[in-house]
């Protein structure tokens, strides 16, 4: 039976091409608001930090009613970081709509996300995204696009895929780049049109896998996916296992059942093949599971998630001032919360380590591991992280590292300075090409030569550079990496940071503290210009006598510190040194406080 009542459809881009700008006037115009309604900006990314860094992290479902059709939307993430989240939509949807920015055109992301697509034999509606840009190369992207399906091997059907020309912003769709359009009614009808109505068997045994995992206070762990075959209905006694067999098959029952209408869960009693629902009642249910009737198991193949390339240590925060600002700071706080990220994330490993009080973490990325970092300090979490680290693996006897695929966009002046900075940490230059007024140069780089490049990338090219990755592959160990060339400001002894010591150490380099600030023995409060660290004490108070000279009471003058944000200390950090977050602060730290200690290791070397 073929659902011609119903459309799946991801969209999928770079970062900052415009999904979710692109769904909020998808809704708008397909009537899911009332017309006084006040709505947010990009509407869909509802987690803080996405609305903040505006980004999206977590794909989202959506839906939209047009010509009596219902259209499950899933607006996904850009970032390489979260690529775990695309990857396992795609299994619930068709067909994708590939967005490409009309200036920018195919970016990393793109490559990596259609690549995905392909693989599972989705039709694909491209459009191009941002054309009232004034920088838009309309026709040069479109060929862009065409010469990227040719290079993933795209079959004769899908390089045929029709492109659309939007904008976002205005709310507009055309098939023409010469003419602008008035409204988005081309690309509803694109995707009915071109995008396969989904074929099912609606009378044969439930089937359902389950794609994603969202977490209720009240009803605890809701499952959403895809209702593969049959009927699935509220209190129905089902089977639950995995595709992979890792875990038993066990009894259970579909409390609640949600369809998703707009952008709110309507609960219904039933849901045929084709329908993206949502349900709850199922007790440890995570991403991958096949649901069946009770007695009829039959998995559903699940895509096998790409694997980890970095990895952090999260330990308990044992600094002096541990204790202080958190509600959750024991080792078993600690791992609930980390084994409870897990359920949700797919691209997330966990494990133990030697000792109770510490756990490995590996992610996609140093954005994947910071933005859990940030979560959890946000709910009251103390805790102390390592440098990342990459992992290695061995390769027919050989040492393998992770390789990036880097396209970075620079001003043609920045050039020089950018090459010569990647020529140091292995980069290998393999495209080069202008685009406007700028150049576009494509590295491939080991993961761990990007560490804490960004911040010097951005002063290279005085702010107007854009770097994006994506991971490439494993390739033989490509040798020493050179560390940080700045050494580390040392506080030397607990107390309260005052103007008078901050003068005298601001000499030795740049501080990352004010006046005020507590610190103690052994914390990081400012980047020395030599690869050596230095201690300073930030807490010197002036020896006051009952003599005064002119001039010698004056004003003393502090240059404005350099604040650090969660990214730029994760750069920062060398590996003899944590960091120490927690609900109201950052801090850089010595893994070993006392500076006599230390002084004495350093000797022994």
């Amino acid at each position: 039976m073929v659902r011609e009542d119903l459309r799946n459809v991801a969209i999928i881009a770079h970062v900052d091409h415009g999904k979710t700008t692109l769904v909020d006037e998808m809704l708008k115009q397909s009537g899911t608001f009332r017309e006084n309604q006040v709505v947010n900006d990009r509407v869909m990314d509802s987690n803080d930090i996405e609305r903040e860094r505006g980004i999206t992290i977590l794909a989202k479902n959506t839906s939209i009613f047009y010509k009596d059709v219902k259209i499950n939307v899933i607006d996904t993430p850009g970032h390489a970081d979260f690529g775990g989240e695309v990857e396992r939509v795609l299994k619930m949807v068709n067909g994708v709509i590939l967005l490409v920015d009309a200036a920018e055109g195919p970016m990393p992301q793109t490559r990596f996300v259609l690549q995905k697509a392909l693989e599972l034999g989705h039709k694909i509606i491209v459009v191009v995204n941002k054309i009232d840009r004034p920088d838009a190369r309309l026709d040069e992207v479109g060929d862009e696009v065409l010469e990227l399906l040719l290079d993933l091997d795209a079959s004769e059907e899908q390089l045929e895929s029709p492109v659309l020309y939007c904008s976002g912003r205005d709310g507009t769709a055309s098939l023409s780049p010469d003419e602008p359009g008035t409204d988005m009614i081309p690309l509803f009808e694109k995707i009915l049109s071109y995008i396969p109505a989904p074929e099912v068997d609606t009378e044969g045994s439930m089937q359902m896998l389950v794609s994603s995992i969202d977490y209720n206070e009240y009803v605890g762990r809701i499952a959403i996916g895809r209702v593969e075959r049959g009927e699935i209905k509220v209190n129905q006694e089902v089977t639950v296992g995995d595709y992979h067999e890792t875990k038993k098959q066990y009894r259970g029952k579909v409390v609640t059942i949600y369809q998703i209408e707009g952008l709110k869960r309507v609960p219904c009693d039933s849901a045929k093949a084709g329908d993206i629902v949502c349900i709850s009642g199922i007790e440890n249910i995570t991403i991958g599971d096949t649901i069946c009737n009770f007695g009829e198991f039959e998995a559903v193949p699940f895509v096998k998630i790409s694997e980890p390339t970095v990895e952090m240590t999260f330990s308990v925060n044992d600094s002096p001032f541990a204790g202080r600002e958190g509600k959750f700071v024991t080792s078993r706080h600690l791992r609930d919360r980390l084994f409870r990220e897990l359920l949700k994330d797919v691209s997330l490993r966990v494990s133990e380590t030697d000792t109770t009080d510490s756990f490995r973490v590996a992610g996609r990325g140093e954005m994947h591991l910071s933005i859990l970092i940030e979560n959890m300090r946000r709910e009251g979490y103390e805790l102390g992280v390592s440098t990342p680290r990459v992992l290695y693996r061995e390769i027919e006897g050989k040492l393998n590292e992770p390789i990036e695929r880097l396209v970075i966009d620079v001003p043609e002046d920045c050039v020089g300075s950018v090459m010569e900075k990647l020529g140091a940490r292995k980069g290998e230059l393999t495209q080069m090409a202008p685009v406007g007024s700028r150049m576009r140069l494509e590295f491939l780089i080991p993961a761990r030569g990007l560490f804490g490049y960004k911040s010097e990338f951005l002063t290279d090219t005085k702010g107007e550079g854009i770097m994006s990755s994506v991971f490439d592959s494993y390739q033989p160990y490509k040798g020493e990496i050179p560390k940080r060339a700045t050494g580390s400001l040392v506080a030397f002894e607990t107390g309260e940071a005052v103007t008078y010591g901050l003068y005298n150490a601001q000499e030795r380099g740049e501080l990352f503290i004010k006046a005020g600030t507590p610190v103690y023995e052994g914390m990081v409060v400012g980047a020395s210009p030599k690869q050596e660290d230095l201690v300073v004490n930030v807490c010197k108070k002036k020896h006051l006598t009952n003599t005064r000279a002119s001039g010698s009471d004056d004003a003393l003058r502090l240059t404005p510190p350099r604040v650090l944000s969660l990214e730029d200390s994760l750069e920062f950090l060398a590996d003899d040194e944590l960091l120490e977050v927690t609900p109201k602060n950052i801090r850089i730290r010595k893994k070993t406080l006392s500076n006599t200690q230390r002084a004495k290791d350093r000797a022994k070397m």
